[in-house]
């Protein structure tokens, strides 16, 4: 049985602690409904990474911000979990906290492997979402390697600023020594394949200067969803909404607010 436990005091540790079938995720919030923005972090992060975008979107509704199991301030699993097995927890944790059913809807916005993550919750649970953002979304099949990833982040960080690095940095210490085995997790996942399955509209961000993910990868995103759609932000890389998130946020108000 899903297991919900109070805010904790300490100012670094998630307030909300949520375990189902032997896995925990930590999580904060912030605002108010009528709308909620879930916000999903991607491979080696956690949920301070969505700082700025929290704080542009934070006008908007309600905003909750997760650490997934082994990530940030949430506990290791004692096996890695599969991105099916942590679209399933995370959407246990958003049956427990009654997010469905609000009138302004349930945003589900991913960034790199959380895309993959939120795309499982929307394809595998319909009806809990209302609309998913996938920012960066992860893998090409063309680099489905661990080597062509890296590779393509390297090229990545070129173009990036010090603090993304900084904090991408931070975030990747933090992720510890079980990093390879979560990275064999989100290489394994099928993400297009899950695309098809998703039935409420998609909104799919790049940045203009990502090297992770390609425009032909994006498009093809795109395609593949029932209801996709496409926009591009100019002079960012992959980590567009840690390095100045306002036109990241912007255009996901658009979004919902024009669906």
């Amino acid at each position: 049985m899903p297991r919900h436990t109070p805010p904790q005091p300490a100012a670094d540790v998630p307030p909300l602690s949520f375990s189902f079938a032997g896995a925990t995720l930590g999580a904060d919030e912030q605002g108010a409904p009528p709308r909620t923005f879930l916000l999903v972090h991607g491979i080696g992060m956690g949920r301070t990474v969505f700082e700025g975008l929290a704080e542009h979107l934070g006008g908007h509704g309600r905003i909750v911000r997760v650490d997934l199991p082994g990530y940030g301030e949430a506990p290791e699993p004692v096996r890695t979990l599969t991105i099916e097995r942590t679209a399933d927890l995370l959407a246990a944790f958003i049956r427990e906290r009654g997010y469905p059913g609000e009138p302004g809807g349930l945003v589900l916005v991913g960034h790199s492997m959380g895309t993959q993550v939120v795309a499982e919750v929307a394809a595998r649970h319909p009806g809990l979402a209302d609309f998913v953002v996938l920012i960066a979304p992860t893998v090409d099949p063309r680099a489905r390697s661990a080597g062509r990833q890296l590779l393509r982040l390297l090229h990545d960080l070129a173009v990036e600023s010090p603090r993304v690095i900084a904090i991408g940095a931070r975030e990747y210490l933090r992720a510890g020594p079980n990093l390879r085995g979560k990275m064999r997790a989100m290489l394994a996942h099928r993400p297009e394949e899950a695309y098809p399955r998703i039935t409420v509209p998609t909104l799919v961000l790049r940045g203009g200067q990502d090297t992770v993910c390609p425009p032909a990868w994006c498009r093809e995103v795109v395609a593949l969803l029932p209801d996709g759609f496409l926009s591009e932000i100019d002079a960012h890389g992959h980590e567009t909404m840690i390095r100045d998130a306002e036109p990241a946020a912007s255009r996901i108000i658009r979004f919902v607010e024009g669906c």
